[in-house]
């Protein structure tokens, strides 16, 4: 069945609260998302996040970030009241994110409202800890050490911790309980109120499309409390990062520093932890999409301490054999494979065998010099296809600054006429849902039809990314209604409202 749907990070809502939340306007954005005849809303990785502000370098990869908690749940829980959460500065713009003052302020809000809580006493958060222990000790643990030595990294902390000496980590738990259980209060708001709100997606015949990093931060729970997943020397520090080579991106590659999977003991052990990471995603999520896929056939590996991504090479991943253990304990579910980049023949034959839709991104495809895979006359039915993504500035940025010859060929390929030219973004949207793709998703901002102004992240940059968000009352009626027209001109349309 075609489908369609819209890509916008949590972040990007609109709200009272400086950052994009599980509030009032989340549920009208999945209203407004009904109306318009959608099937999906795709979002970021919704970790915890550190320097950089990037989801996609999380504390945890099984923790929710904490920025998304309502605080109107709060007062209407008797936690906290309205006057409280006025105090507080979470910045001035509303079309953006100041991750400075957020860092600031929202965790000094969520204490008032963990000390009024009694949280302690309250049966579903025993439960929830129980239940979540598996990850959440060490979690909360470790946030709660991180805090108290002004944040550093864990590597940097004295060696009897950073090791896991049980004598250590008896005397720490005892020592941080309290604060243990503020963190352990914050995922269990966290979970309680994204649960609800994608149930309240579902009835309306929203799916949710999450995304998890293939990787882990180096500075997080997940490498600290499980260094034999990763390849690390006697000290615990990686031997080789994960990044990728140079391309269109950058000419030096792309260093991301991640810690690269030991794929040697993850085999032994039946692939145990990504079972448990791939179960806690489907808790949270209807359909994953898995970034970077194409290192499950060969990862890209930097040497420890290089300057830039030039001189990495490339190491055999463990290929098919993790997605039969996956079919095998999960059952079937759904997934999107992040397949962009430059793909080998074994890639693309891992692809094909997993049965998993990759991605089409219209905004690779007018290169004048070379036929695309990316043009639609080539896709096949199973995949998903997209104007651009959150690597990607806004299709009208993109387009504003395509060089002359593959501005002519993308004019020509969709017949443009000067006047057609002005709504660039609506052509390419219309482009996605003719082709013959299962599914096609397109970020908020393009039907927005914003500039460079409202792109998510420029790749290899540090500083103004991941910041930017939906000004309120932009999803309007009228906007709704032309993206349930183009849905069913195209066969598209989620059901009739």
């Amino acid at each position: 069945m075609r489908k369609c749907g819209v890509l916008l990070p949590v972040s990007s809502l609109p709200s009272a609260y400086g950052i994009g939340c599980f509030s009032k306007e989340a549920y009208e954005f999945v209203d407004h998302l009904e109306e318009a005849g959608q099937s999906c809303w795709q979002i970021l990785p919704m970790g915890p996040t550190g320097y950089g502000d990037s989801p996609y370098q999380s504390f945890s990869t099984f923790a929710g970030n904490p920025y998304f908690i309502d605080p109107e749940d709060l007062v209407e829980r008797g936690w906290l009241t309205k006057r409280q959460c006025a105090e507080y500065d979470f910045g001035e713009t509303p079309e953006c994110v100041d991750y400075e003052k957020l860092y600031e302020n929202r965790f000094r809000l969520l204490r008032t409202a963990w000390q009024n809580s009694g949280i302690s006493r309250d049966p579903e958060f025993q439960e929830f800890v129980e239940e979540n222990r598996y990850w959440l000790d060490d979690y909360a643990l470790y946030m709660a050490i991180k805090s108290s030595l002004g944040n550093g990294r864990w590597i940097d902390w004295e060696e009897k911790i950073r090791i896991r000496r049980p004598e250590a980590l008896k005397a720490y738990r005892k020592k941080y309980a309290r604060e243990v259980e503020f963190y352990q209060f914050q995922q269990y708001l966290f979970r309680i109120q994204w649960l609800k709100l994608k149930a309240y997606a579902n009835t309306k015949g929203i799916r949710i499309i999450g995304d998890i990093p293939i990787y882990v931060a180096f500075d997080s729970s997940d490498a600290w409390a499980n260094p034999e997943l990763f390849q690390f020397d006697k000290d615990r520090r990686p031997v080789a990062v994960a990044g990728c080579p140079p391309d269109a991106f950058s000419a030096t590659g792309q260093l991301w520093g991640n810690p690269l999977y030991d794929w040697e003991y993850h085999r032994k052990t039946g692939y145990k932890w990504w079972i448990k990471r791939l179960e806690a995603c489907y808790q949270l999520y209807d359909i994953v999409r898995i970034d970077h896929f194409r290192a499950f056939d060969a990862y890209y590996s930097i040497p420890a301490g290089a300057k830039t991504a030039e001189t990495g090479e490339w190491m055999p991943g463990p290929g098919y054999e993790l997605f039969a253990v996956l079919k095998e304990k999960l059952g079937k579910r759904e997934v999107i494979a992040e397949d962009l980049g430059f793909l080998t023949p074994s890639v693309l034959r891992l692809v094909k065998r997993t049965g998993y839709p990759g991605m089409k991104v219209l905004q690779f495809a007018f290169d004048s010099r070379e036929e695309s895979d990316y043009l639609p006359h080539n896709y096949s039915k199973n995949c998903v296809v997209y104007t651009g993504t959150h690597d990607n500035d806004t299709t009208l940025g993109w387009y504003r600054t395509l060089n002359r010859q593959d501005r002519k060929f993308c004019d020509a390929y969709l017949n443009l006429s000067p006047r057609r030219k002005k709504e660039i973004h609506w052509e390419l949207v219309r482009a996605a849902y003719a082709s013959v793709a299962d599914l096609a998703v397109i970020p908020m901002q393009d039907f927005l039809g914003l500039g460079s102004e409202a792109r998510i992240n420029t790749p290899s940059t540090l500083g103004g990314n991941w910041s930017w968000r939906m000004k309120a009352g932009a999803f309007t009626a009228e906007l709704a209604e032309r993206m349930k027209e183009l849905a069913k001109l195209y066969g598209r349309l989620a059901k009739e409202i």
